[in-house]
């Protein structure tokens, strides 16, 4: 999660950096199409706007701007998390996007940009649950639930972290989407969803007073852009993400999405 420390940190690097100039030669991929994948289910890093019906986000922001610089023309596509890794593993997709935790065993299939973000885990819970605050005072409830989707980081963080390490945890149900894992909470199904905070946030600040974020952070996970393995889109990405890094866009970025943007609002 980007934490309030990290908006205000942000804002003062905003405030006291003065503005520069910054150029780098960027390598230029002569407009060729890049089919982008997503779930468009991470608020604010990517989702539908509930007023617009538009998708939109900070990874849509960043992936417009990495592809402004490096001249391609970007065409997006939705996938469900299952699939997502195996289908851009295959060539199906050129570049996943959906707050996608670089993990060492996930790089047997697919390889990684360099992070573009860091994320802290965090427990979603309906905002009057009473009953636990902390990873700890859940997993000594015998009858709360948590919901996770399988394969993913907080589904690993759940097992090993919060419960007793056994991956078929009646504990634990399992849903294909982040979306349905945090309507099975909203209608009382489960107890417990462990996100990152960028997500966690973004669903808080929607559910109208209904959520919210407990406990300490479980973990930190560095994002990362997906690609097939050997593909050559990985080092002019890498050029462009450093690019954003150094300028101030990404944390301008952080700005929009993090601080300003109220989703729903």
């Amino acid at each position: 999660m980007l934490s309030r420390r990290f908006f205000v940190s942000v804002l003062a690097a905003l405030m006291l950096t003065p503005a520069v100039s910054y150029a780098q030669s960027l390598p230029d991929l002569g407009g060729r199409t890049v089919v982008v994948v997503t779930e468009n289910a991470y608020p604010p890093l990517q989702f539908v706007d509930p007023k617009s019906g538009k998708a939109i986000g900070w990874e849509y922001d960043a992936m417009n701007e990495i592809a402004k610089r490096l001249n391609f023309k970007v065409e997006y596509q939705t996938s469900s998390w299952d699939a997502m890794i195996e289908a851009v593993a295959g060539g199906q997709y050129n570049i996943g996007m959906t707050g996608i935790t670089i993990k060492e065993e996930r790089k047997q299939k697919v390889d990684f940009s360099d992070p573009y973000m860091r994320s802290e885990l965090f427990m979603l819970v309906r905002s009057d649950e009473t009953r636990f605050t902390d990873a700890k005072s859940f997993a000594a409830l015998p009858d709360a639930l948590a919901a996770a989707q399988p394969g993913t980081t907080p589904f690993y963080t759940t097992v090993y972290e919060v419960l007793d390490g056994n991956e078929q945890n009646p504990r634990i149900k399992l849903f294909e989407t982040f979306g349905a894992t945090v309507q099975a909470l909203k209608t009382g199904d489960v107890d417990m969803v462990l996100t990152d905070g960028t997500a966690g946030k973004g669903y808080v600040d929607a559910s109208n007073g209904s959520l919210k974020l407990v406990g300490n952070a479980l973990g930190t996970e560095d994002f990362g852009f997906i690609f097939a393995k050997g593909s050559d889109l990985v080092a002019p990405v890498n050029a462009a993400i450093k690019a954003l890094k150094e300028d101030g866009t990404l944390d301008r970025l952080n700005k929009t999405w993090f601080v300003d943007y109220k989703l729903g609002g």
